[in-house]
Formats: C-alpha cells, sequence, structure tokens
C-alpha cells in the first residue's frame, strides 16, 4: 500500500524538519502492519491512560493550574475507555466493507502525518484521542500542545512510544514539538497531511490557513433549556454535574438555563437542593460577578477553569467551597446581557420564557452572539418540543435529557461519537457538523463495477 503525498512544504525549521522525516519513516514501517496489529497498539494507548488516571490528572492540573483533579481522573477514565470501546470492532486496514447493492468495495488508506494541535484545556485525553484516531488508521502523528500543558504531553508521548515499541511498531509514530511557539506550530501545520486543531479560535484559523486538509472546533455556549414537563430535580442535578465538570473548561458545558416563567422559583430551588449551587440575586454581587467574568465584555482568562470560591473571590463576594457552579438570572438573551456568551468557568446564567417557542428563541439568540455550530441542551418528555429545538437551533448536536458536557462528545449510552472534537460545521468555520472520529483521518478508495442487475432507465422514466 502507498500513500500519495501532497506537495512537501519545505520548512526552515529544523525541529520540524526532522519530525517529519522520523514520522515519514515510520508510517511507511507501519504500513504492513495488520489490523490486530493495530488495534494492540490503539488498545494499548487508552489502556495507559485508564491505568494511569490519577497521576496524569494530577500532572495535568498542577502544570496547568486548572480544573478539577478529582474529573480529571473521572475524564481520563471516561475517555479512554469509551474512545477504545468506539474502535475496538472497527476495521480500518485494506478492505473494510462492501456494498452488494451499489456493487463497491471500499479500501481504508492512512492519511501520512497528521499534525495534532492540543489545548491546554484538556492536555491529556485531547492528545490521547488524537493518537488513537490516528494510529487506528495507519498514521503517524506529531503533538504541538500548548506550552502551559508541554510536561504532560511529553510524558504521555514517552508512554506511547513505549506502548508502541512494545506492541513491535516504529516508536516515531508518535512525537511531539517540543520548546513549543505559534510559528513552530504553524510550520508543523504545513508540513504535515492533515491537521486536528483544538484550540483557540486563532489557532483553528490558522490551521484552516495551513494549505493542508484540516479539522477544527468553534466556541461552545451551551444554552440549555428546561420544558415544562421536564422532571426539575432531574434536569438541574444533570446540569449542575455537566456545567461544574473540571470547573467549566469543557467546551460542552451548560451555560445558559432557561425555564417556563411559572416555574422559575422551583428551578431555583431545585438547583439550590443540589447542595453544589451558590445563588444570588443581588443586583450588585451579579453585576460584580458579570464585571470579573467579562471585564470590558470580554472572557477573563483569569477566571478560565477556576473555582466557584476562586471566581467570586475575585469579585470579592465569599463563596463557600460546597459550592461547585454560580448561578446567576441574566437580564435576557443574546445581546442584551454579556452573561449569554460561554463562560470557560463555572459561572451559568438563568432566565425564564414564556412559550417553548420563545425558549428556542433566546437559545438561538444566544448561539448567533457565540457558540453557532456546537452544541445545545434539552431537558423534555414532548417529542415535538425536542424536534422543535432541534429544527431551530443552529447547532451540530442537541443533547437530550443528559448532562451535556459529559456526553455530547460520546458516551456509552447515546449515539454521539466518541471523541474530544466536537465539529461546529460551516456556522462555526468548521468543515464538518459532527464529532471528529477515526474515519475523518483515512481516506477510501472506492472500487466500482457495473450493477448487472440494474435496469438502466430509458430518457422518458428519468424525466416522468
Amino acid at each position: 500500500m502507498t500513500i500519495c503525498i501532497q506537495e512537501p512544504y519545505a520548512t526552515t525549521n529544523t525541529q520540524i524538519q526532522e519530525l517529519v522525516a522520523k514520522a515519514r519513516v515510520a508510517q511507511a514501517l507501519f504500513e504492513s502492519f495488520s489490523q490486530e496489529q493495530v488495534d494492540a497498539i490503539v488498545k494499548g494507548l487508552g489502556k495507559y491512560v485508564y491505568d494511569n488516571a490519577e497521576m496524569l490528572a494530577r500532572m495535568a492540573v498542577d502544570e496547568t493550574g486548572i480544573g478539577v483533579y478529582e474529573d480529571k481522573i473521572l475524564k481520563n477514565k471516561g475517555k479512554a475507555r469509551i474512545i477504545w470501546n468506539s474502535l475496538k470492532d472497527k476495521k480500518s486496514r485494506g478492505i473494510i466493507g462492501e456494498d452488494s447493492e451499489s456493487n463497491m468495495v471500499f479500501v481504508a488508506k492512512p492519511m501520512g502525518i497528521v499534525g495534532a494541535v492540543t489545548p491546554v484545556t484538556n492536555p491529556i485525553v485531547t492528545p490521547m484521542c488524537n493518537a488513537m484516531f490516528a494510529i487506528k488508521t495507519g498514521n503517524a502523528v506529531i503533538f504541538a500542545p500548548h506550552p502551559k500543558a508541554e510536561k504532560c504531553t511529553a510524558v504521555l508521548a514517552r508512554e506511547f512510544r513505549n506502548v508502541v515499541r512494545a506492541n513491535g511498531g516504529p516508536e516515531d509514530l508518535i512525537q511531539m514539538v517540543t520548546d513549543g511557539s505559534v510559528e513552530k506550530t504553524q510550520e508543523l501545520m504545513k508540513a504535515v497531511d492533515v491537521v486536528v486543531a483544538t484550540g483557540g479560535g486563532a489557532m483553528v484559523k490558522s490551521a484552516y490557513s495551513s494549505g493542508r486538509p484540516s479539522f477544527g472546533v468553534g466556541a461552545g455556549n451551551v444554552p440549555v433549556i428546561i420544558d415544562r414537563d421536564a422532571n426539575l430535580k432531574d434536569a438541574a442535578e444533570k446540569i449542575v454535574a455537566g456545567a461544574s465538570f473540571d470547573n467549566g473548561i469543557i467546551c460542552s458545558h451548560e451555560q445558559f438555563v432557561l425555564t417556563a416563567e411559572e416555574q422559575y422559583p422551583e428551578t431555583i430551588r431545585s438547583f439550590q437542593e443540589t447542595g453544589k449551587v451558590w445563588y444570588t440575586d443581588d443586583p450588585e454581587q451579579v453585576q460584580r460577578l458579570r464585571d470579573v467574568v467579562f471585564p470590558d465584555g470580554r472572557l477573563n482568562k483569569d477566571v478560565v477553569g477556576r473555582s466557584p470560591k476562586e471566581v467570586g473571590a475575585l469579585a470579592g463576594i465569599q463563596v463557600p467551597e460546597t459550592a461547585r457552579i454560580i448561578l446567576l438570572p441574566a437580564k435576557g438573551a443574546g445581546t442584551e446581557d454579556v452573561l449569554a456568551k460561554e463562560k470557560l468557568c463555572p459561572v451559568v446564567a438563568i432566565l425564564a420564557y414564556k412559550s417553548f417557542a420563545d425558549a428556542v428563541a433566546a437559545a438561538k439568540a444566544n448561539l448567533l452572539v457565540e457558540g453557532a455550530g456546537h452544541s445545545a441542551a434539552v431537558h423534555s418528555n414532548t417529542e415535538a418540543n425536542i424536534r422543535c429545538a432541534g429544527l431551530g437551533l443552529p447547532v451540530s448536536r442537541l443533547v437530550v435529557n443528559q448532562a451535556c458536557a459529559l456526553t455530547a462528545g460520546g458516551s456509552l449510552s447515546n449515539g454521539f461519537a466518541a471523541t474530544t472534537t466536537l465539529g461546529c460545521g460551516s456556522w462555526g468555520g468548521n468543515s464538518i457538523s459532527e464529532n471528529l472520529d477515526y474515519k475523518h483521518l483515512m481516506n477510501v478508495s472506492r472500487i466500482g463495477k457495473t450493477i448487472a442487475h440494474k435496469k438502466v432507465p430509458t430518457d422518458a422514466e428519468i424525466w416522468a
């Protein structure tokens, strides 16, 4: 099997030159590996993260300074488990399928070298996911980590190389950029065959302008609608679980709650009864928190991934240690309140609605300010309303009766592809409007033959 390499980019950066050259050699050797050999490596990558979840979680919190240690353990174990479960029985080498109806045969081919730009918010599971997808489809992968997560990535790359070597593979299938910079990352993206960019908007735009096929993500800003027939206690518990997870740095976490006006007081009580929510409707306190989270209307980087107590302290407000989220009443949706924007911290806004159609309109207004194409959530037992939200909202995924942050990237009990990269379609400036998975990192050759049993229609039949 051979790969048609794109026109090579002549980078002048010696580190990138060396990484790419080594990756090319390793990937060529990997061509001869069977599906069973490939899967043994992929399983080993996920199992390493699963088995060392605690150590890796501690390393991530210590190096990045954001997130929650206990949640990162759950994330490491959970993502390793569901991603391997989704990959283990899938064909990705040689002939992967046939369609007798169309008389087609499908053959998987690697893309070559995957350049994986990974974020500070997910320094373990994102590179793990990128590596598992890349190796599953016969590629090499080179990580370009966020500078504040380079130590985590170095440990992960080293141990992943050990896994590859232990399974008889060339260890240079997995490498990383060291002493990273924006310039090095840009050079890497131009030199590889395909780019997966998980990070800020500027980095994603850079990936799409690299001249290579690219997969990126858009901003999240999840609105969540609680329908009138929903179980308020259950909805509140799931929203708190999602919005609080890892101190709100998951891009698919619930950001803005919409509840029926006559149920507003009961909804607030349901949140408070979880024992994990600090709520205030004092206008002066709400404004102080608004100003801290969005000074001059822009998200304050100092609140990202911080606990409710830490966010409160920045506003001069004492929030108890037991609080997992801060809940604040919004003045309106869309441009009516800055709290309608993405908040990468455990601060959630809440607003009452009159009709379900009004709730959908408010959710859409928020998404059009920020987060279009990403995700939304609804808690409802009325199929017509669920479909109304699905039809009306500019999102790639609508999560129903689940904790959005914990399930939009796939779970063992829903149909979303298991991943850490959530495409946002043309709304978010992305090339896909679904969860990135292994299939996006392989080429497929299609062998087409005449369909013997198919009657060729006449022109009269075609235009009838």
